[in-house]
């Protein structure tokens, strides 16, 4: 009989995932008592560091830390749903409902929307959560090749129900790659089907004004569309947040329990992202990152980069060792790029994952491309 010794079967040691870090500011990162340039974040404004987000999570603390109970007892406050009609004016769309992290809305989502008689149409390189969530949901389900519209196209053709969902991540977190969101909404209005995306990566990136791939695509607000966001990634902060009608909005704060029986997140987190949405709306972070992101793409042109225009390069190696290789000699260098392998990614795809910052400068830009050119 087995014991929680030898329960879970062992990892080949090549593919153990440990890391003793700690983060010293926004852009530095002590990694094995050296410190470390971090090309490895999702702070991909620098506002988790933000004197102003800071300040106003700290203000916030000074009269509570924890929210005490879920958001249907009496864990909701005033702050929660004015930085809901925020987000909603801000993203194009009727309503809004914050929950606890990424992973909790979409697992949640998917189990309120999605029963045995639903059909859920997934892209095969979608994040865990949405995997999990789809898992999770009990429907059934159905995984399109990554990005591959016309094989969609053929699956809801073959697969009539009246209640169907088309799931993709706007922006894929291994691959920098975006979501055609206006092809998949026009499938999803010829068969009669609702699309989620889950803008994680998309939010406070994409477009000039930061409004992510759905506003980018000219579809934010549509009827069909459920958008997901969080503050985790570009706000600096932690939470994440659904968008759609106000039917639907209303419909998940009675059904989705992973709201309902979750503790509401703290006050503090909502001061920092409701401050981090005010910057982000100014335009002076966003436009900062597209700037060093169109300064890291020229750098590293002609060297092998995956295809993308989000602060998401990856470069593709090929190997478990020698991707582990290359992160240890970028950390040589001061330059922490972690390797990327499989389960995360495919098997015989292992990759760096470098992602840019407003925070990071030209001169640490400069100096990483420098590296690279030496490297490759």
């Amino acid at each position: 009989m087995p014991d929680s010794r030898n329960w879970f079967d062992i990892v080949p040691e090549h593919r153990h995932r440990r890391l003793s870090a700690s983060r010293r500011d926004g852009i530095h990162i002590d990694v094995g008592g050296r410190r470390l340039i971090n090309f490895a974040s999702n702070d991909y404004l620098g506002l988790s560091f933000d004197a102003a987000v800071c300040m106003g999570a700290s203000g916030a603390f000074s009269e509570s830390v924890g929210s005490g109970a879920s958001r249907l007892v009496s864990g909701d406050d005033p702050m929660l749903h004015r930085l809901e009609r925020k987000l909603a004016d801000w993203k194009g769309y009727e309503a809004c409902l914050i929950i606890g992290s990424g992973m909790l809305a979409n697992i949640g989502l998917l189990q309120a929307l999605a029963g045995r008689h639903t059909h859920l149409f997934a892209d095969r390189l979608n994040h865990a959560s949405l995997v999990d969530g789809v898992r999770l949901s009990g429907a059934v389900s159905h995984r399109y090749r990554h990005l591959d519209s016309a094989q969609l196209a053929r699956q809801l053709r073959q697969h009539p129900a009246d209640r169907r969902i088309i799931v993709s991540d706007g922006v894929f977190s291994m691959d920098g790659d975006c979501a055609d969101a206006r092809t998949l909404l026009a499938l999803a209005e010829s068969h009669d089907a609702l699309l989620l995306i889950d803008d994680a990566h998309g939010t406070g990136t994409l477009g000039a004004d930061g409004r992510g791939l759905t506003a980018l695509h000219g579809i934010a607000g549509h009827a069909r569309l459920i958008e997901v966001g969080t503050f985790g990634k570009a706000f600096g902060s932690y939470g994440a947040f659904i968008l759609g009608t106000h039917e639907l909005i209303e419909g998940l704060r009675q059904r989705q329990r992973t709201m309902i029986y979750s503790t509401a997140l703290p006050v503090a987190l909502i001061a920092a992202s409701e401050t981090a949405l005010a910057l982000i709306e100014r335009g002076e972070p966003v436009k900062q990152l597209h700037e060093r992101l169109a300064r890291f793409k020229a750098g590293v042109s002609g060297m092998g980069f995956m295809d993308s225009d989000t602060p998401i390069q990856p470069l593709l190696i090929g190997s478990d060792q020698q991707a582990l290789t290359m992160a240890a000699k970028l950390a040589d260098a001061g330059f922490f790029v972690p390797a990327i392998r499989p389960p995360t990614v495919p098997d015989g795809t292992a990759r760096l994952r470098f992602t840019l910052s407003a925070a990071h400068s030209h001169e640490q830009i400069d100096a990483l491309i420098a590296k690279l050119k030496e490297l490759l």
